[in-house]
């Protein structure tokens, strides 16, 4: 089962596969996956200033508005229009993932004003992690022993990022794995209703169910926003559809998987703007923690590549 989604991303947009990409598509595809890295790490600094003056489910409500015109302006300029990406054969399925995806949101935006932007990224590193723990019991993957023995020493850099047994420890800190775990659950369901509905239609119904779930969690915080920060939410919900548009043009361009490594940017986006802008500090177990996180989720999709090409030459 191929994943069609992005390892990370505060909106998974999938896509249909591509067809086979020239070498200049690749180089494209890979300098437009590493802008979108750009955009959401942006998007989360923004986040992170917004969300300690308002509510994270006010926030999170804009940016699904936001999201839900951009894809229903997309699906009227596509062929079909509204009537092909509304058929689903798994809608409970498909609203389990807005729901899932606005809580994630929600809980990575708290996290990003309680620990910063740089902890709660080192300790989301583990999503990739969790996708392939719950691809075996859920949807009956096969998952050998090498990429298992990723998700544990992936687990221990948490542990080391979580410091239990050092004097800085703060429960706050499981804030972005309960997000990881939700995104993970989210990219589980992604797959599978990618058996029976189109990609464009998974990316439809996860923006319009998470705004009807994002309104109804958000309608009760609405409050005016002070006019310094009006031009920072205006780009918070411009540079999603940004973002998602070019997802979803990089995506045409290359394979999902010969481009996660380089979502991966993302991190040090984040990293120059806790430091520069937010005043955060590198502590040695967040850097070593993450580190060790990171690199484990780049072997299980190195992993994941190479059986893929064995299977492909099995077949051939």
């Amino acid at each position: 089962m191929t994943d069609k989604t992005p390892e990370r991303g505060q909106f998974a947009a999938p896509v249909s596969p591509p067809a086979t990409p020239s070498g200049d598509q690749q180089g494209k595809a890979v300098l437009i996956m590493c802008s979108v890295a750009f955009l959401f790490g942006m998007q989360d600094g923004m986040s992170r200033v917004l969300g300690a003056n308002y509510s994270p489910f006010f926030i999170v409500m804009l940016r699904y508005w936001a999201m839900a015109a951009f894809v229903i302006a997309m699906a009227l300029r596509s062929p079909g229009g509204l009537r092909r990406v509304i058929h689903s054969r798994r809608p409970l399925t498909q609203i389990l993932r807005g729901v899932l995806l606005v809580l994630e949101i929600v809980v990575m935006i708290e996290a990003f004003v309680r620990l910063g932007l740089i902890a709660t990224h080192a300790i989301f590193a583990c999503g990739p992690l969790l996708v392939v723990a719950l691809s075996g019991p859920v949807l009956g993957e096969k998952v050998g022993w090498r990429r298992w023995a990723a998700v544990g020493v992936g687990f221990i850099g948490i542990l080391i990022v979580l410091n239990p047994v050092g004097a800085v420890f703060s429960w706050d800190l499981l804030l972005p794995f309960v997000g990881a775990t939700m995104f993970a659950v989210y990219l589980v369901a992604t797959r599978h209703v990618s058996r029976d509905d189109l990609a464009e239609v998974s990316f439809f119904w996860s923006c319009i169910a998470g705004a009807l779930v994002a309104t109804l969690l958000g309608w009760r915080t609405m409050e005016p926003i002070a006019t310094p920060h009006i031009p920072r939410m205006i780009l918070l919900c411009c540079t999603g559809a940004l973002a998602h548009y070019l997802l979803i043009r990089c995506y045409e361009m290359a394979e999902a998987s010969s481009l996660q490594p380089f979502s991966y940017t993302q991190l040090l986006w984040i990293t120059l703007l806790g430091v520069m802008v937010f005043n955060e500090s590198l502590t040695p177990n967040v850097v070593i923690g993450g580190l060790i996180t990171v690199s484990a989720s780049l072997f299980t999709w190195w992993r994941e590549r190479q059986k893929r090409g064995l299977n492909r030459s099995a077949a051939g």
